[in-house]
């Protein structure tokens, strides 16, 4: 029996005082034990380096990435896994996406959507000339 896709969120913390590229490659490393084991990527959002609340393995900073995708559980447990396994993973945490999410998220998309296209059509005003006081 095929187990049915859902759509998840997962948010990780990578270790900050790696390099970029290094930061990259652990990026890869997720998104690939997502595709291997028959999940799909729909979206990944790289929130960047952060300060911490409170220090996390003796670190104050962190780089936090946030990776939507559709898989099934096996996935999600292969994927936990493989965070507890590298060690430039600070801490994670994975979501099921319910319906009232996804459909908040696809209305903002649509925002969004609607927004860009009316910053397109509409010329862009310039900005009045300021005058110096002498």
């Amino acid at each position: 029996m095929q187990q049915q896709r859902k759509t998840y969120e997962t948010t990780f913390i990578v270790n900050a005082s790696l390099d970029d590229p290094q930061i990259d490659a652990v990026i890869e490393k997720a998104k690939d034990v997502i595709v291997k084991n028959g999940g799909e990527i729909v979206e990944i959002v790289k929130w960047g380096r952060k300060r911490f609340a409170y220090p996390i393995r003796k670190r104050n900073n962190g780089f936090y990435v946030v990776v939507i995708f559709q898989g099934t559980g096996e996935v999600v447990s292969r994927l936990e896994r493989h965070y507890h396994l590298d060690e430039n993973v600070l801490r994670f945490l994975v979501i099921l996406l319910d319906k009232k999410a996804l459909r908040a998220r696809a209305q903002a998309a649509e925002k969004a959507k609607e927004a860009a296209a009316l910053a397109a059509a509409s010329p862009a005003a310039e900005p009045a000339p300021t005058e110096a006081k002498a």
